[in-house]
């Protein structure tokens, strides 16, 4: 329709009339000679002001029509879960018992629990690190890279030396009261090799908030397994993980409905990610969406381009 609107209003409007008002008064001058005001010429069909107008006027309207290139379909996942990584970062995190004795446990934490969120399509991951406090790292987000990345430039006591399981709980429903929409799981991975000794809020009271908020938790006690050592007065028995607190976390696991895990070196614990892939499945091809990219820029922008072109012609020639 907007089309024909400058035709409609050339074909049914009155032709504007030009009204010559004299300045100079010339009583000598035959009255017979004077001219009738006449209606102002027409601008032609074939002239070229007329088809640049016409051109400009079609280039405004495609753009008010505001087309598209519409890109191929692509399948997203979609699963509506939020999953937190709450990650220990304490000074007995340094210990190497997980692998082949040269890393140590963050370290092997970082590659299995790297290659996890890389695994993630489609959730929104955030990271908690926690020592002798708890420390939001990222905010649940679906740049799973940059999750990723963080945690790998994570360093042993950037949080302190001590460990408050408590308060990573609490900064996990926290953070969650505030982006959580309704309906949307919500879950909670607390990774620790130890027990809880620092920190505002005890474990046990911090799982029940998260029950109450429906924060599911599933808690992972690393440390490896008792081992014979050499000493100075013979064999004698370590264990690494002596300081692992597993009845608190079992609870917190109970309490919330997830589960414990205990993993003793890189195997189990990677083991124990995949078993986390199965209880916490990712969706996919639920969604689709074709990308678009806008194209009335061009339309828009050669129009404007051509009335300053017919404007400056039409200043040049009066």
């Amino acid at each position: 329709m907007l089309l024909f609107l400058p035709w409609l209003v050339r074909r049914f409007l009155p032709p504007v009339t030009r009204i010559n008002q004299g300045v100079l008064f010339a009583p000598f001058i035959n009255a017979d000679q004077d001219k009738p005001t006449a209606p102002a010429n027409r601008i032609p069909l074939h002239s070229i002001r007329t088809w640049g107008l016409i051109l400009c006027w079609l280039l405004l309207v495609t753009a008010a029509a505001r087309p598209q290139w519409l890109g191929q379909e692509t399948e997203l996942p979609e699963t509506g879960r939020n999953l937190i990584l709450a990650v220990d970062v304490s000074g007995s995190m340094e210990i190497a018992d997980l692998g082949d004795g040269h890393a140590n446990r963050l370290e092997v934490v970082k590659q299995v629990a790297g290659d996890f969120i890389r695994r993630r399509e489609g959730d929104r991951i955030g990271l908690i690190l926690f020592g002798s406090e708890a420390y939001l790292q990222t905010p649940l987000t679906f740049d799973h890279t940059t999750v990723a990345s963080l945690l790998q430039d994570t360093v042993i006591g950037i949080a302190g030396h001590e460990t408050a399981i408590g308060d990573a709980i609490g900064m996990a429903i926290k953070h969650l009261k505030y982006l959580r929409h309704s309906g949307e799981e919500a879950v909670l991975v607390l990774l620790t090799d130890g027990a809880n000794n620092a920190g505002h809020v005890q474990p046990r009271k911090a799982a029940e908030l998260a029950a109450q908020q429906k924060l599911r938790i599933y808690t992972i006690g690393v440390g490896g397994d008792p081992r014979q050592v050499q000493g100075f007065f013979g064999m004698r028995m370590v264990n690494p993980a002596a300081d692992l607190d597993e009845e608190t976390l079992r609870t917190i696991a109970d309490l919330t409905g997830g589960q414990y895990f205990r993993a003793t070196d890189k195997d189990t614990l990677e083991t124990i990610y995949h078993r986390l892939d199965q209880l916490e499945p990712t969706l996919k091809g639920n969604r689709i969406v074709r990308p678009t990219d806008e194209l009335f820029i061009w339309p828009l922008g050669s129009g404007l381009v051509m009335s300053f072109l017919l404007a400056w012609r039409w200043w040049r020639t009066g």
